[in-house]
């Protein structure tokens, strides 16, 4: 852990040499929901391989690069596809981007993802704005020896998505017509997809929709001191007394629908941000 902030350090360089801004806020953008960067305005867009500490996403619909620009008025920085534990990778260097989010000045993280749907009440193309999680991949990205420069050793974890965005999200997609839900995710390790007798486990433990990421993001933003809102689009329903085989190529299709609705709620989330600011 120690060595983390050198790594962030560098990575930080790198990146200000190309885009020496402090951004409002870090983006995340997951499977299908990569097409957002095109509504940053004067990008600057750096390939992850030419970022230091940064790893290669081989993940399908996952670009690879990050994408720094002006969204909504407000500086950000933007993960145009996201490194997965699945991929093979551990989660302190999975969740390093936050990192180095937060040593550019980032105080809020927006993140997003697709998910698979527990919840009878929702259905697929639905968005579900995230008030709490449920850790399931069996590691945690602070364990090892902490680095007080980097966040405290024991994070509070009893609010790890800002309300008031959650409910400002909402009245968003009330305001532009947007199905969207209040709901907790649940991240397993993957890359396999559940079983129904996973499904019937998740469902009752209390989790509305399945995932294989964003939680660990989420715990390093929480130790970070960052603000957080998150997004899952439902792209396909894991109902396990009618549970159909998952097809990747209809889960992207579904998720690169919802896209500009998910855009719809994170706009109106920065554009709250931004009305915050002082003038």
């Amino acid at each position: 852990m120690l060595e983390l902030h050198g790594q962030i350090e560098e990575a930080v360089n790198a990146i200000r040499q190309r885009w020496d801004r402090t951004p409002h806020a870090g983006i995340i953008l997951g499977t299908g929901l990569g097409p957002l960067v095109q509504q940053i305005e004067n990008q600057v867009a750096i390939e992850y391989s030419s970022i230091p500490h940064f790893l290669k996403s081989t993940a399908t619909s996952h670009r690879g690069r990050l994408v720094c620009g002006d969204l909504c008025g407000l500086p950000v920085m933007a993960m145009e596809g996201r490194f997965h534990m699945y991929e093979g990778y551990p989660l302190k260097q999975i969740t390093l981007p936050v990192r180095v989010m937060k040593a550019m000045g980032a105080n809020l993280l927006v993140v997003s993802n697709a998910a698979g749907g527990m919840n009878p009440f929702h259905k697929a193309g639905d968005i579900v704005v995230i008030e709490d999680h449920i850790n399931l991949m069996g590691d945690n990205p602070l364990i090892g020896i902490n680095d007080d420069r980097l966040g405290p050793r024991f994070p509070d974890m009893s609010e790890p998505y800002n309300l008031e965005l959650v409910e400002k999200a909402l009245e968003v997609a009330r305001k532009n017509n947007v199905v969207a839900h209040k709901g907790v995710f649940v991240a397993v390790a993957g890359p396999n997809l559940e079983t129904r007798a996973e499904y019937r486990f998740l469902r009752a433990i209390g989790a509305d929709v399945v995932g294989m990421s964003t939680v660990p993001e989420v715990i390093v933003a929480v130790h970070s001191g960052m603000r957080t809102v998150g997004f899952s689009v439902i792209t396909d329903m894991c109902l396990p007394d009618a549970l159909e085989a998952a097809d990747v190529s209809k889960i992207i299709a579904v998720a690169n629908d919802a896209e500009p609705r998910l855009r719809t709620l994170i706009s109106g989330v920065l554009e709250h941000e931004k009305s915050q600011l002082p003038s």
